[in-house]
């Protein structure tokens, strides 16, 4: 790859981590790079500062449709749409467009375990990585996870396995991405500003099962139907999983009995019955993931992890010492008598309605933001009864209070600080508050990690102004 892009003319859209990661990798093999991004030069220091060491020339402040007509390839971000003008024209000369991961896959040999769905695709990464590490088996974890695949090629040539989170927007832009293994964990309205129906989103993720040769697996989820319809016809060696309990495993006398190829939760546990082994079974005890959402990620880590090989032993080990990651249904503190949780990472009504059915107490939700095209109808019917109050910020706080006060309390606030504080007045003992917007951050904040940061300072403030009064 490094050869085949000397003096080529190559465009980069967009300058966020795969961007940045794709003009470096482009630069560094001879390619002439131009970059260019809506952003203007001070937004993007940090990335501009990063790049200095390269010969780009950067288009900033504004889009310029007539660029990708000049390049043999163009290389755009996750987001970037697929119809952007003047794309069109570059396909009509030849041009190649693609995405970081693309660049990237062309360039290992190493045999990709790739996870897609719409909740749940950070965790289960992180979780395999932790797994596989944890049983001898060394990982390479990257993708939408953070880590652009580009940046770490060295290290993914050098392992065993490479784990990667994917996004649609990664699936449709890199056509040569052959994981051995696919996890398919689940499938809501996301991103339909970008995909226009929930039928091109479905579609969209399935094209990663698409892929897996027949030699390999296909692990998806039983208990959806938009998945289940998706996948059985795929050619590779499918492996369902039932987070519910009530679809695989039979229980007959006390026992548990299932075919081979299946993985399921029953009598308190989760069991994996790999192709050609007898069923394990994984007590929860001493885990710390909990509700049902992580019983999917879970059940899909462990399949995904034995069939690369993992004994079951240290994968009980690694099952109980993984702490979950930060800003996914996150405990932040308990003041008097309230429980404050982050999951600033649920930027979709999906990601939402699992993270309120996780708790039984009366909630105080935090929502709104920046909206992505979806109906937040669903959220309605999970809201009633179990939230007391839902404080509505962002872009989208109009819509969501349309929706939801036929249902419960609701309110506006201006900031992050203000429904912080609505919440801290409002809360009492024994209920939770909870940050859980299903949306986007990018109206108010820099990323989803910057509003969970928000929320946690501004519950640590009020914390310590009432311990002192």
């Amino acid at each position: 790859m490094m050869h085949d892009l000397k003096d080529k003319k190559v465009l980069v859209i967009g300058l966020g981590r795969s961007g940045v990661a794709a003009a470096r990798f482009c630069a560094s093999a001879g390619a002439r790079v131009t970059a260019t991004d809506k952003k203007s030069a001070e937004e993007l220091s940090d990335a501009l500062a990063s790049l200095s060491a390269h010969d780009i020339i950067f288009s900033l402040g504004s889009y310029d449709s007539e660029l990708p007509a000049a390049n043999d390839l163009i290389v755009i971000s996750p987001g970037v749409p697929l119809d952007l003008p003047g794309l069109d024209a570059a396909r009509s000369r030849g041009a190649e467009i693609v995405g970081e991961l693309e660049l990237a896959v062309r360039c290992i040999d190493t045999p990709v375990i790739a996870v897609t769905g719409t909740n749940g695709k950070t965790t289960t990464t992180a979780l395999t990585g932790h797994l596989l590490e944890t049983s001898g088996i060394k990982a390479c974890v990257a993708g939408n996870i953070g880590t652009p695949l580009l940046d770490v090629l060295d290290d993914a040539n050098g392992s065993d396995v490479v784990v990667l989170e994917v996004s649609s927007f990664q699936i449709d832009t890199a056509p040569s991405l052959v994981p051995h293994i696919a996890i398919w964990l689940n499938t809501t309205q996301d991103h339909l500003d970008r995909h226009g129906t929930f039928e091109n989103y479905v579609a969209s993720k399935a094209r990663l099962m698409e892929r897996v040769p027949s030699d390999g697996f296909g692990i998806y989820n039983a208990a959806d139907e938009a998945v289940v319809q998706a996948s059985i016809s795929q050619r590779c060696r499918l492996i369902p999983f039932d987070a519910t309990g009530r679809i695989l495993g039979l229980h007959r006398g006390g026992e548990t009995e299932s075919k081979p190829g299946r993985a399921w939760y029953g009598d308190g546990s989760l069991w994996i019955h790999a192709p050609g082994g007898s069923p394990n079974r994984y007590s929860l005890a001493d885990v710390k993931l909990e509700g049902p959402h992580n019983r999917e990620n879970m059940l899909a880590a462990l399949m995904a992890a034995e069939l690369a090989g993992a004994d079951p032993a240290d994968l009980a080990d690694g099952l109980s010492s993984f702490k979950g990651l930060p800003h996914r249904v996150e405990f932040v503190t308990e003041a008097r008598g309230v429980r404050y949780y982050d999951d600033s990472k649920g930027t979709n009504i999906g990601a939402t309605i699992r993270a309120l059915e996780g708790f039984a107490e009366p909630i105080v939700l935090i929502a709104g933001g920046l909206s992505k095209g979806v109906d937040f109808a669903p959220l309605a019917s999970h809201v009633k009864g179990k939230v007391k109050k839902a404080i509505l910020i962002g872009e989208s706080a109009l819509t969501l209070q349309a929706v939801l006060a036929p249902h419960t309390s609701t309110v506006l606030a201006k900031s992050m600080d203000e429904a912080v504080t609505i919440a801290f007045r409002t809360a009492e003992p024994g209920d939770v508050v909870l940050l859980s917007p299903a949306c986007a951050s990018f109206d108010m904040f820099k990323d989803y990690a910057d509003r969970g940061r928000a929320f946690v300072d501004a519950v640590r403030a009020l914390e310590i102004k009432a311990g002192k009064t």
